[in-house]
């Protein structure tokens, strides 16, 4: 259940490995820098809580993580809840529902719930992700263009209309620094891709802002000076009370860091050759978020594009993680305090590229290919994302989904008369001289194809009718290509046998598959319809069918 990739690894390490581990580290702290900062001002907390958390989460994610490559941290999925979570409750409720979240997580590890989040539909996942990138991107415009507003609303159609009632307000040295930054992170790759675009853009366009004295906001400016402090240890006060009030944004934080974290530990694996454990990474995670919030940060997952640069680089192991985050604590002891010259318009910069990086547009625009249930989660969770609140749009699209799920399998789910149509009659049942015209008359023989389950079962009523209008002497049911039956379906085969006994009509069942076989036996069913009536193949139904008409 709790198995550290960390010590697996660990057997057979070389010193080549160690040093390609410490390379990508090192890397990857870099390209975590401006992140860190640009998502905790974003979340409307102090830039310094980012570095906490992807100091001391980042950390135990890695030495505690289910995954060789996992790099956690503060991650742009969480901005929009951190900033809602502040607006009401204040940093003191964030911290609670963070420890929360924290317990939350561990639970599922325990629980063994890290496969179930596996089956979130990709409808829903693609459609709160491209939400939240635009969320995120909203959130950037305001310091992108410079605008002057005291207070920004947090919902989404709200701070559009604030940003458009201040639009007189623009600063264009702003919207040049922004624009001059966007333009480096895309085009400084094609010079160097070691040394992240993002960490360029912030250097060039600080030290472009300060010989040109240009009149933009900086982080000094809206923060004042920056704590280069080791992260502060401090225990929230409780109020057992209150306490109720922090479940749903605790739930909230929780959810998204069990998906974002086992999403990507998926991709890390397809491009290590390796299989991750679920469950000991949400136990991680959990711990993490405890020790994050402990220590002054705020919600921590694993971050996609961070671990996809942590392979790239040459990391294979959870050292990798542990010396990015030791990577960050030594730049935050060294150089924070020059953090307070930085643009936020450079900031904004950043995250609106993060945005787009997570919008996954192309594959939003591909399930327009898709079956209309599957575009219709995607809009309302898209849509419910952006406007109202991401748990709602997760439960929402969750429950649409299944709903819409239960009705594709109930219409494939069939129940069909074969006894009029000679095709279904194998020839080994003439061979051993079973009267064809006599079954046909005397014997009902019907096949269900799909899962008998709940949404399936109503289809099942037409057949118990016509048992009752004109019973046969026996009747065959085919279950051959039933895979799974729950309590509805059972209920409906029982009305069935009850039917057929108040009838005197013989039910025989052919073909009945592991889990229905397992289903009927502990509810009794099997003994009081008689073994003898279960048969292996239809040609020897057939052949009882016949001798019993």
């Amino acid at each position: 259940m709790f198995k550290p990739k960390l010590f697996s690894t660990l057997k057979g390490y070389s010193k080549q490995q160690l040093l390609k581990d410490i390379t990508a580290g090192i890397i990857v702290g870099i390209i975590a820098l401006p992140l860190s900062i640009a998502l905790a001002i974003s979340s409307n907390v102090s830039p310094e809580k980012g570095l906490y958390t992807a100091i001391v989460a980042g950390f135990l994610i890695s030495f505690l993580g289910g995954s060789r490559v996992q790099i956690g941290g503060p991650t742009g999925a969480f901005v929009v809840i951190v900033y809602g979570i502040i607006s009401r409750y204040g940093y003191e409720g964030l911290v609670i529902s963070t420890l929360m979240a924290g317990i939350f997580l561990i639970l599922m590890g325990l629980l063994k719930l890290g496969n179930l989040i596996k089956f979130i539909p990709a409808p829903v996942i693609t459609g709160f992700t491209s939400g939240i990138a635009v969320v995120i991107f909203s959130g950037q415009i305001k310091d992108f263009l410079g605008l002057r507003i005291d207070n920004v609303p947090s919902e989404f159609l709200p701070k559009l209309a604030s940003y458009i009632s201040h639009i007189s307000t623009i600063n264009y040295q702003s919207v040049i620094i922004g624009a001059v930054s966007i333009a480096i992170i895309i085009l400084w790759p094609k010079i160097n891709r070691v040394i992240p675009g993002s960490l360029i853009a912030i250097i060039v366009t600080t030290i472009a802002s300060l010989m040109l004295k240009l009149d933009v906001e900086t982080i000094g400016s809206k923060f004042g000076e920056l704590s280069s402090q080791l992260p502060p240890f401090s225990i929230p006060n409780i109020d057992i009370s209150t306490i109720s009030q922090y479940i749903r944004p605790a739930f909230t934080i929780a959810i998204l860091a069990g998906i974002e974290s086992l999403l990507s530990a998926v991709v890390a694996d397809g491009m290590i050759g390796d299989k991750h454990c679920s469950n000991t990474e949400l136990i991680a995670q959990g711990t993490a978020n405890i020790a994050s919030a402990l220590f002054g940060g705020i919600p921590a997952t694993g971050a996609i594009a961070r671990t996809a640069a942590n392979v790239k680089n040459g990391g294979n192991s959870p050292i990798a993680g542990m010396v990015h985050s030791l990577t960050l604590l030594v730049i935050m002891l060294v150089f924070m305090p020059y953090a307070t010259l930085i643009p936020l318009s450079t900031l904004a910069a950043v995250l609106i590229v993060v945005a787009y990086n997570m919008s996954e547009w192309k594959a939003f625009v591909n399930f327009f290919k898709a079956p209309k249930s599957d575009i219709t989660v995607l809009l309302l969770t898209f849509f419910l994302t952006v406007i109202s609140d991401l748990v709602i749009a997760i439960e929402v699209g969750m429950v649409i989904a299944a709903f819409l799920f239960m009705k594709r399998m109930a219409d494939v789910t069939n129940v069909k008369s074969v006894s009029d149509k000679p095709e279904y009659i194998p020839r080994e049942a003439d061979s051993q001289a079973v009267n064809v015209k006599k079954i046909s008359k005397e014997v009902m023989v019907y096949e269900i194809n799909g899962p008998f389950f709940f949404g399936a079962a109503g289809k099942f009523v037409e057949v118990i009718e016509k048992i009752q209008q004109k019973p046969p002497k026996v009747m065959v049911l085919k279950m051959r290509n039933v895979p799974a039956i729950d309590a509805t379906g059972y209920s409906s085969l029982y009305e069935l046998y009850k039917r057929c006994r108040k009838n005197n009509t013989r039910l025989l069942l052919s073909n009945v598959q592991p889990q229905p076989m397992k289903v009927l036996e502990k509810y009794g069913f099997i003994e009081k319809l008689g073994r003898e009536n279960l048969c292996l193949d239809f040609s020897h139904d057939l052949l009882k069918a016949g001798q019993s008409a």
